[in-house]
């Protein structure tokens, strides 16, 4: 990355002496977008590149202001996209900008999706039908965070237009120069195996240093294009937490910078902050997917001051469920449109596949926003749809040449849609390719590894993000048969079963996910630790396809609505044993999914091996804004049973609705019950030195085998044993070395839930 990149020829006219400022004022107008995804084709809101071409091609053609307009963006063009454009590696994207004449972007952190090679190689390259078929970006990609692998330079920090004065004087032509930054969480959002060895630098100093580097050369004026945003459309509060990430931008970057076009939290905001040594500059951003566009009018006084108008415009209106695209997008540019009706003809081919039938919605985790109506998605909540994934994940890789897996994690940013399927006539319901596509776009390969029981934890306790991190805590979707429970107030991981039996720290465990979490992403760096590692080159895509066609015939797949963690919280001072007749109380969290009609627990059942010990109810109010995933709480107050065995025991909890089950140790003591010992010796007579006995133990307890251990001592020989299931035990003596009767002493050790019990036995030791 290198200060500077080069000037627009399009709009360049000749260059302007350095600092000149204009003999007259001189307006520019920039158009912008972010996050655009890939959103080529209309779709309500989402006005689609036709559209956006027509706004864009007018404003430039216009007499007076189209010689001094710049298409902009701040990242995220491609990448996620939606399937007319994923299925052909976001080249139709890529073609309906350059034909809406777009100029420059920052990248975001979606250009990297297929690694930093993939972009600079194929996007950024020129088009060749032979070499270069799916590339050839002709906008400039800047970045000025960005150091580059071995020295590279493809990514400039800057670039720099042009612009007329609006006279044949060439003179006093102005420079606007486009300063890119990326967020400085890129390599958490990325698989950090494709950008290994780009180094993300912090935001403010890049930006400050290349803008003093573009006023030294005679920029009139600067606009930063950055992929990173505000975190509520709230002007008011935007620059409050000076050390938040956007909060350090707005109120650190310097007053060389004009103009803040910001994206990557996909909100639309049109902002007047201050900026620093006085006065305000613009801080916007055009939201997603093409719903708006920022318009920006930078006038550049014959002073060289810069003032700026602003507006936030609507490329659709909409009324009740009808949208419809604004006069200055009609008709929708030929060329462009061409381009989406191809793309949009050949994905529907391949899309309408059918790969099977559903019995149920699968949805992402929701909670409700935080001003306003409606639900947004919450990636700190488990979802039927990230455990459907996993459980994909895992059977695609079930074989012994893909890793005989046992157990499959999937990432909740890699899930872009609800998977519902053609459901306008109710389940069961066909889900065809497209649909498929749309949930997991990213093509990441699936990769198995060994993992320990020890790792697993490791893991899963990486749910809770680093400080810093651009979300608190992240929930992995698990595949069947994988359980676990967790202490949310210490967030620690205090149990995990594998098909109902105790995962062991040091038990060697065979474990899927996909490319992007086995590199580290998302700050899952316990992935990296896996031994073993075979990348099987199988697709996520491909996996769900192939289970798809295994499982979803016949009613279709069904939906388990069975939680897989769990939270537990004992309450503060809670013994370390409890007696018969002892209030036993503690709280049970995450019970809930969060979708549109989920199935949800009211209640939840509280046995001790066959007893019932009673019922709580569940309250499954879900926080506006909510980043975890503790929806779905049962405070569980019931009292210990009398006759309860002594030592660790499992309480159950079951949810009544969905039959989630929750194991909860509790350690009980009182009481022991009586044990049973009886013993048989043979023979009963034995010669001295040479034969031996047999002693054969069985202890019962309430009617059942006994478990524990049995010691015999015949005379200074101690003899210790483990009963078998039966309860019972056998030892064979070493030969007496006297003759007489001797003693052989039978007892059974006491344990935690059993008395102790002994026997004497005897045997006649004779010399013939």
């Amino acid at each position: 990355m290198s200060s500077m990149g080069l000037v627009s020829a399009g709009l360049a006219l000749v260059a302007a002496p350095a600092g000149a400022a204009p003999a007259s004022p001189v307006d520019v107008t920039i158009l912008a977008t972010n996050d655009f995804h890939g959103r080529i084709k209309a779709n309500g809101a989402e006005a689609g590149a036709a559209a956006i071409a027509t706004y864009v091609k007018n404003a430039k053609a216009d007499a007076t202001t189209g010689p001094n307009t710049v298409f902009a963006a701040a990242g995220d063009l491609i990448g996620a996209s939606t399937f007319e454009s994923f299925i052909a590696h976001d080249k139709p994207t890529i073609d309906a900008l350059n034909e809406a004449r777009l100029d420059v972007s920052a990248v975001g952190n979606h250009e990297f999706d297929k690694g930093y090679a993939d972009l600079v190689d194929r996007v950024m390259k020129p088009y060749d039908a032979t070499a270069n078929p799916e590339g050839g970006a002709q906008w400039k990609y800047v970045g000025a965070n960005l150091v580059e692998p071995n020295g590279a330079d493809a990514i400039k920090a800057s670039w720099t237009a042009e612009l007329s004065n609006g006279t044949p004087e060439t003179t006093d032509d102005v420079k606007v120069g486009f300063i890119g930054a990326v967020t400085e969480h890129l390599p958490e959002l990325v698989s950090p195996a494709g950008i290994q060895g780009l180094q993300v630098t912090p935001i403010v100093q890049a930006v400050n240093a290349e803008a003093a580097a573009l006023k030294s050369a005679g920029a009139d004026a600067i606009v930063l294009l950055v992929h990173e945003g505000a975190p509520s459309t709230d002007c008011a509060t935007m620059a409050g937490d000076p050390a938040s990430d956007f909060g350090k931008i707005v109120t650190g970057v310097s007053a060389d910078v004009n103009a803040i076009v910001s994206g990557h939290t996909h909100l639309a905001y049109d902002c007047d902050l201050a900026k620093p040594g006085g006065g305000t500059r613009p801080v916007v951003s055009a939201g997603q997917y093409g719903y708006n566009l920022n318009k920006l009018k930078l006038t550049i006084g014959t002073d060289g001051a810069v003032t700026t108008a602003h507006s936030l415009v609507p490329l659709t209106t909409k009324s009740g469920d009808t949208y419809t695209p604004i006069p200055e997008t009609v008709p929708a540019d030929p060329a462009t449109k061409a381009i989406v009706d191809a793309a949009v003809a050949a994905a529907e081919v391949k899309g309408a596949a059918p790969l099977g039938k559903l019995g149920g919605a699968f949805y992402r985790a929701s909670r409700p926003v935080v001003s306003g109506t409606g639900a947004e998605e919450n990636r700190g909540g488990e979802s039927t749809l990230g455990n459907l994934v996993a459980e994909a994940q895992r059977w695609a890789t079930r074989s012994a040449t893909t890793g005989s897996a046992q157990i499959a994690f999937m990432n909740p940013g890699g899930l872009r849609a609800d998977m519902l399927g053609n459901n306008a006539g109710g389940y069961p319901a066909v889900l065809t390719y497209k649909q498929a596509a749309n949930v997991q776009p990213f093509a990441n390969t699936l990769v198995n590894m060994r993992l320990t029981g020890a790792q697993l934890r490791a893991v899963l306790e990486q749910q809770w993000q680093p400080a810093g991190a651009s979300r608190p805590f992240l929930r992995l979707g698990v595949s069947q048969g994988f359980t676990y429970t967790y202490d949310p107030t210490t967030k620690k991981v205090t149990g995990m079963w594998l098909k109902k039996k105790q995962v062991e720290d040091a038990t060697s465990y065979s474990v899927t996910v996909n490319s992007f979490l086995a590199s580290g992403g998302d700050n899952f760096a316990a992935f990296k630790d896996g031994t073993g590692r075979r990348d099987t080159g199988q697709t996520d895509l491909e996996g769900m396809v192939g289970f798809m066609a295994a499982k979803g015939g016949g009613n279709g797949l069904p939906v388990s609505y069975k939680q897989r963690a769990v939270g537990v919280t004992l309450p503060t001072g809670a013994p370390k044993a409890y007696r018969a007749g002892d209030s036993l109380s503690f709280k049970v969290s995450s019970l809930a999914f969060t979708g549109p009609g989920d199935v949800q627990d009211k209640r939840v059942d509280v046995t001790l091996g066959k007893t019932k010990l009673g019922r709580a109810k569940v309250d499954n109010t879900v926080a506006a804004g909510a980043t975890d995933d503790e929806a779905g709480t049962a405070t569980v107050t019931v009292r210990v049973p009398g006759g309860v065995k002594c030592g660790v025991q499992q309480v159950k909890v079951t949810g009544v609705q969905t039959k989630t089950q929750v194991l909860v140790p509790v350690r009980f003591k009182g009481n022991r019950l009586d044990s049973k010992l009886t013993a048989k010796l043979h023979p009963k007579k034995v010669k001295v030195r040479q034969g031996r006995v047999q002693v054969r133990v069985k202890v019962r307890a309430a009617g059942a085998p006994a478990a524990g251990k049995v010691r015999v001592r015949a005379g200074h020989r101690p003899y210790v044993a483990r009963l078998n299931k039966k309860g019972v035990a056998t030892f064979r003596l070493l030969p007496f070395k006297q003759t007489g009767v001797k003693k052989v002493k039978v007892a059974f050790l006491r344990t935690n839930a059993l008395k102790a019990d002994h026997e004497v036995l005897t045997v006649r030791v004779v010399r013939r």
